[in-house]
């Protein structure tokens, strides 16, 4: 896990690196992304620094999708993604919990994803649901 005092997320929640700034509270702060893939592409983030969503505890949870919801709704997108990535495998760049609001304006802007899907084995996927319901 790497550090809060390093991180470029934590160094924007405490006003070390400016920001565009659309929301922030106790828990949460929302800002533009400087990389964006179309017109108000917005980062959602808990102010509590964690790795993955599994590091973040349930309370520092709670506002992030009603505010990434405001932000679509702000931002005028019709259509848009809601994206948040764990570990580096799963194209997470930046080791801090953060959701990405991506309006889809176009086939040509905002995210472009492929969707492997694979063939279910019923059977497969019957144990499968059993041992994760029981961890539950």
């Amino acid at each position: 896990m790497s550090s809060a005092a390093a991180c470029i997320f934590c160094k924007i929640i405490k006003g070390e690196i400016p920001s565009f700034k659309l929301f922030e509270s106790d828990k949460v702060f929302a800002f533009l992304d400087i990389g964006p893939l179309s017109r108000g592409h917005a980062l959602v983030i808990p102010k509590f620094h964690g790795e993955k969503l599994t590091d973040i505890p349930d309370d520092h949870l709670l506002e992030i999708l009603p505010v990434a919801k405001n932000i679509a709704k702000a931002s005028g997108a019709v259509d848009f993604n809601i994206l948040q990535n764990n570990g580096t495998i799963a194209h997470q760049v930046v080791n801090h919990v953060h959701f990405h609001m991506i309006p889809k304006p176009n086939e040509q802007e905002g995210l472009i994803i492929g969707w492997p899907q694979q063939s279910a084995d019923m059977d497969k996927l019957k144990a499968l649901h059993e041992e994760i319901k029981a961890k539950m």
